[in-house]
């Protein structure tokens, strides 16, 4: 009888140990999710993205005169862009100047970093205009800037899309197209390729 008992009893431990074998695997599994998630990397911090923009660059653009109506007509400027740091790098200011055969203009772009999405918007002024355009928006990854917006032309809804890469110490470009079928298709529409002339002081402001 005694054996009797102590096999029923061994056989009930037995039948605990395989019933809470599935939760102890649950609770570490849980526990390495929580280790993982505390030791998950930080956002990263875009707020120095334009440093290597600082200074003074020479500036050969290429411009589609009618964008989005099948003209292939482009004129191409010769000009300077100056890039002066704001607010530690959280912000820079861009003047730029050219002239060419379709004429000469003068644009201005205040580019402002948002800590909170760690993204940047691109305001971009005309001084025939003297307002600034619609912000484009974005961030850049493996050394390669996308920034969106949505704006109209000739009464139509497009998107925005300006790239810039092929960035190196002593150069960089700068790329615009449009699309206005949602984004399946794109017209590049602005190539402008930047080479430094000099450095430049940080200007703090």
């Amino acid at each position: 009888m005694n054996a009797l008992k102590h096999l029923r009893t061994h056989l009930l431990l037995c039948s605990l140990v395989v019933a809470l074998e599935p939760l102890q695997l649950f609770a570490q599994s849980n526990s390495d999710a929580r280790t993982n998630l505390q030791q998950s990397p930080e956002e990263r911090d875009g707020k120095h993205d334009f440093d290597f923009e600082i200074g003074i660059w020479k500036t050969h653009l290429r411009r589609l005169l009618h964008p989005l109506t099948g003209s292939t007509t482009w004129v191409e400027y010769e000009g300077t862009s100056v890039v002066r740091k704001v607010w530690n790098g959280r912000a820079n200011l861009v003047e730029l100047e050219a002239a060419g055969p379709a004429g000469h203009f003068e644009g201005l772009s205040l580019r402002l970093y948002n800590p909170q999405s760690h993204q940047w918007s691109l305001n971009f002024s005309n001084s025939n205009g003297g307002t600034m355009s619609q912000p484009t928006i974005g961030e850049f990854k493996n050394g390669r800037g996308e920034f969106f917006n949505q704006e109209t032309l000739n009464g139509r809804a497009i998107f925005v899309r300006f790239v810039i890469s092929d960035i190196t110490p002593n150069s960089c470009r700068f790329e615009q197209a449009f699309s206005d079928d949602g984004g399946k298709t794109w017209e590049i529409n602005w190539i402008a390729i930047d080479t430094r002339v000099k450095d430049e002081p940080d200007k703090e402001r």
